[in-house]
């Protein structure tokens, strides 16, 4: 049995959708493929897997370290990568320590500033045009802007919790 959810997350909510993503595993229905703004998932004995994502480039090696782990590839939505795994082979982690979770968002938050960066340079250019089009590369430049400071809102936290922990 098999059913397909459009459900929609903003970037800074990267981790709600991986919560909901096991909260459906806990159900049973896991995860068995993405698209944009949709997720396909197939029956499972319920709490059988754990999924993961994570922003990460192509990368043939990666994936097969995270084979190798015990963890399948479900699938790629541009530069967010989906893994599962399941419980009985042991906790699932991508991120093992408060550095590593930070070189994360930082990663995020590079891929955000080139987006807005560039949104905003084509909405300026824009602006002039005959088209009149310009506003909606600045309004995704806000938009991505308030992403960026999202991830920066929790990339803070983060650090002030290593602070607190040496």
């Amino acid at each position: 049995m098999e059913k397909t959810i459009r459900k929609w997350f903003m970037v800074w909510d990267f981790e709600k959708e991986e919560e909901w993503l096991n909260e459906m595993a806990l159900s049973g229905w896991v995860l068995d493929g993405v698209g944009f703004c949709s997720y396909h998932f197939s029956r499972c004995e319920p709490g059988e897997y754990t999924v993961r994502l994570e922003m990460h480039p192509q990368d043939e090696p990666y994936l097969q370290f995270m084979r190798d782990t015990g963890a399948e590839y479900v699938g790629r939505m541009l530069q967010w990568i989906y893994f599962r795994k399941k419980t009985t082979e042991g906790s699932f982690d991508l991120f093992s320590d408060i550095d590593s979770r930070i070189a994360h968002l930082n990663k995020i938050g590079r891929m955000l500033s080139l987006v807005g960066a560039a949104n905003l340079i084509i909405g300026m250019a824009n602006t002039f045009s005959p088209a009149r089009l310009g506003w909606v590369n600045l309004l995704c430049a806000t938009l991505l802007m308030y992403a960026l400071g999202r991830i920066h809102g929790k990339k803070e936290a983060l650090e002030k919790e290593r602070r607190l922990h040496e």
